[in-house]
This record gives structure tokens, sequence and C-alpha cells, in this order.
């Protein structure tokens, strides 16, 4: 084994190369890839699988040093867990870790995730790739049993979030858009991607929780069984219409001349029930994790995308409000929340034009 460190993540001890990635999208600096900032997705997918029912089985299908599925196995009670991943190195560490933490539910697994899911089924399936999800997630939908839970992550946010636009086209079949809902956009291409897989194999699929954070889109999907349910998953895709000069937005269920962005996913990204469920008590990051949870537990969750506090400025020529009072005097009219794209953007049910006069009235150029 290369030169290692052992690091403590949540209530699991983990060996890795100490020579590793601390922020961003990361470098592979060794063989065998850990980025300390992936702490907070790792505590998750802890806290929502510790939300359902014990006895179920995970594949990490690309698990690396093994750090994720060291946690689940060790900090998620009833788990039994493989991880799995085609690099021989990764192994070694998978061991340590499996040693380390005295984990009796932790299997390594050392195959071509293709073949792995050609072979087993899991409960929850987790596919966490240095880069694009796209060439895996057919695979990991055969490898998710029967109402199983999909967890995808994808790292390619340039593509996604319209930076490199035909690149996005050729992964994921879909127009992005730029600008302040690229983001949102970003997670809702992933989702959308996953759903027109899912149909292919007469399945469709519930979104339990998904957002967009640091340098990746994640995305956790219990999946529903037959024709009728993919047909059902299907009808909630759509296409956008964005008007960078006025800020009108419009989703439609088909293509036209107007509406040429997307397909994207234009259904919930959340579940409340599992949110409620979750607890941040033991993880890595409490204090990031009791954030987000209570921004996504009240967030408005609908196809109407975010807007933000610095289009609303660009556009209207008024100095914007703070977010606080911006989405409280939206409350007065109709439905509003912040949301967990930016810290400046908002989501509300309330025409553009009630939201540009709200603006204006809140905006504190207003009261000079």
């Amino acid at each position: 084994m290369t030169k290692n460190v052992v690091v403590k993540e949540g209530g699991t001890l983990l060996s890795v190369p100490s020579e590793h990635s601390s922020g961003g999208p990361g470098k592979k600096n060794s063989e065998i890839f850990f980025n300390e900032q992936m702490a907070f997705n790792r505590d998750v997918s802890v806290m929502l699988l510790r939300s359902l029912s014990p006895g179920i089985t995970v594949a990490d299908a690309m698990t690396a040093t093994g750090a994720r599925a060291a946690r689940i196995a060790n900090e998620v009670p009833g788990t039994e867990v493989t991880a799995n991943d085609i690099n021989p190195g990764s192994m070694e560490y998978v061991r340590k870790n499996i040693e380390l933490n005295g984990l009796g539910n932790c299997t390594p697994s050392n195959k071509d995730l293709h073949i792995l899911f050609s072979e087993h089924a899991f409960g929850y399936v987790d596919l966490d790739p240095f880069g694009s999800p796209a060439p895996f997630i057919q695979s990991a939908i055969r490898g998710c049993s029967r109402k199983g839970i999909l967890a995808i992550t994808a790292t390619d946010t340039a593509p996604l979030a319209g930076a490199h636009s035909a690149k996005c086209r050729r992964r994921y079949q879909s127009e992005p858009v730029r600008g302040y809902m690229c983001h949102e956009g970003g997670l809702r291409i992933l989702m959308c991607t996953i759903a027109r897989e899912l149909a292919k194999f007469d399945r469709g699929m519930s979104p339990m929780l998904s957002f967009s954070a640091d340098h990746y889109y994640r995305t956790y999907v219990r999946v529903t069984e037959g024709a009728e349910a993919a047909d059902r998953t299907l009808s909630q895709l759509g296409y956008m219409r964005y008007d960078t000069r006025t800020m009108e937005r419009s989703i439609s269920s088909r293509p036209d001349e107007m509406h040429r962005l997307g397909p994207f996913w234009t259904g919930n990204l959340h579940d409340p029930e599992i949110l409620n469920g979750m607890s941040p008590e033991g993880m890595a990051d409490e204090r990031r994790c009791s954030k987000m949870l209570e921004l996504w537990r009240r967030e408005i969750d609908s196809e109407v995308f975010v807007y933000d506090l610095s289009e609303l400025s660009s556009h209207i020529k008024m100095s914007p409000p703070k977010i606080e009072i911006m989405v409280d005097a939206l409350c007065q009219h109709g439905k509003a929340s912040r949301t967990h794209m930016s810290p400046t953007s908002f989501k509300t049910d309330l025409p553009l034009s009630e939201i540009i006069d709200v603006y204006r009235s809140s905006s504190p150029d207003a009261r000079r």
C-alpha cells in the first residue's frame, strides 16, 4: 500500500492515501482517490439510510478507499454492504477499513461494476464515479432490486450546468440552461436521465432527496415497478422556455420553437417524510447537515425554477433586499421559500409581475 493516514469521519476510522484531495472536484493525487470534501455527501447517505427500516443490502459500486461503504456498514444498523471497485489497489484500503472498524457486515469486491450488477441485486445501489455517471446508470438499474434505491452522484457539473452544452447533449441528450438556474437545471437533467433509463426497463422513480452541493449533483430515488409507473415518471419530464431579456420562464410537456431547453425532471426533488426522519446527530459535519436539512424541509418543491436576487437586481436596476426580507414579503402574497441552490436564490408560486412588484417595494432603494 502507498503511504497512508488514518482519519476519523463521523463515527468511522478511515485509512486513506496521505496525499488526497481536500476540496473542489479533486485530483487523483494517488492511484486510489479520496476527497475530504465529500464527507458531507457521505453524511447524507448515512442519514438517509438510518431513516429507513433496517435490513437493507448495499452496494457501493465504485468504492475507491471504501470510505462510504465502511461508514454505512459501521453507522447504519442492519446493513449488509458490498464495497466494490474494479481497481485491485482499492481492496487494500477496503480491507484495512473493515479491520479498523471491526466490520463483519462489509465485504470487499474487486469486479467491474457491470459484471457485479449482472450477477447480484441490492436494495440500495450507490454510484459515485469520478466524473459522469452516464455510462454506468443502466448497469446500476440492473443491480437495483425490486423497489430498491438508486443513489447517484454527478461531478461533471460544467456540462450539466451549461458551460459545455455540446458535452451535455452527448452525455445526457438534453439542452442545459445557463445563468442563475444552471445548478437546478443540471440536477434536473441528471434526474431526467435516470428516469428515461429506468423507463427502458418498465420502471419508474419516486425522488427521496436530490440536491446540488459544492462541485456535484446528487439524487436518491426509490425505484417503482411496472409500465404504468414508468409512464407516470416520463409524464414528469418537461422542456423550458427562458427569455434572458425579460426573465420570463415556462415549462411545457413537449418541445417547441420556444421551449428548447431540456428535457428536465419537473417533479419533486424531495420526499418530506424522508427528510423529517433524517437526523444530523453523529455526522462528520453536524452543523452543515442540520442547516441543509432545514433548507430542504422548507424548500418549495415544484417545477418552478429558482429566481435569484442578483438576476432581479440586474434586470430591475435596483439594489437587492436581503434574502430574508424578500422571502417574507413574497409570503404575504403567496408561497415562497429560500432554496439550497444558492444563498441568494428563492422559489415562489407567484407570477413574475408580482415578484418584480415585491422586489421593487422591498429594495433598499425604495426607502431612500
